[in-house]
């Protein structure tokens, strides 16, 4: 089942990329010296922006410290999709809307984000709901999409509320039924 996961997220980042090339659309980012990350194809103080292109990891993410803190086996599929690549978030097409697959940028933002997800399973354990960690936001304003830590389920949540709105069995369906959707150029 894991392999699932890998092969679903890389195949959508081979396609995020290849519509950026063909479509003449450059990943770019404003360049901040102070927040570097292996996704910069160029980091030069000079430029106001550099391109960039999710990489993968070279280490392997360690989910240690985020699993002991919450006393919880963080679900296998969501490790392999926050710890394979350092990318900016990857803006996608579902059959529900538009959404934004977040990614870690680098090693920081990595351990922000599981902050976030500590914060998250907290919230959820004081409403004595089922604990889910988010992976991606939507264009709706306190929907995101979560994955069930026990089941795998996705699932459309808002923030706060129980959610029964299952979108897919598993993250590696959910990551297969999405389109690359590339900000305009400018």
């Amino acid at each position: 089942m894991d392999q699932d996961v890998v092969k679903a997220l890389d195949q959508f980042i081979n396609n995020y990329v290849s519509a950026a090339e063909k479509s003449a659309n450059a990943l770019t980012v404003e360049y901040d010296p102070a927040w570097p990350s292996e996704c910069c194809v160029v980091a030069d103080d000079s430029v106001h922006e550099v391109c960039w292109q999710p990489k993968l990891r070279s280490d392997k993410a360690d989910f240690s410290g985020l699993e002991k803190a919450l006393e919880l086996t963080i679900h296998s599929d969501l490790k392999l999709f926050y710890g394979r690549y350092w990318s900016d978030n990857l803006n996608a097409q579902s059959a529900k809307g538009a959404l934004q697959l977040l990614q870690a940028w680098n090693l920081e933002d990595f351990e922000r984000l599981q902050q976030n997800l500590v914060g998250h399973i907290l919230m959820k354990r004081r409403l004595k709901q089922a604990e889910t960690l988010f992976f991606a936001v939507t264009d709706e304003e306190d929907f995101i999409l979560t994955l069930n830590n026990a089941t795998g389920e996705v699932l459309l949540e808002q923030v706060g509320l129980k959610s029964n709105n299952i979108l897919a069995p598993s993250l590696a369906e959910f990551i297969q039924s999405l389109e690359p959707d590339l900000p305009a150029s400018e």
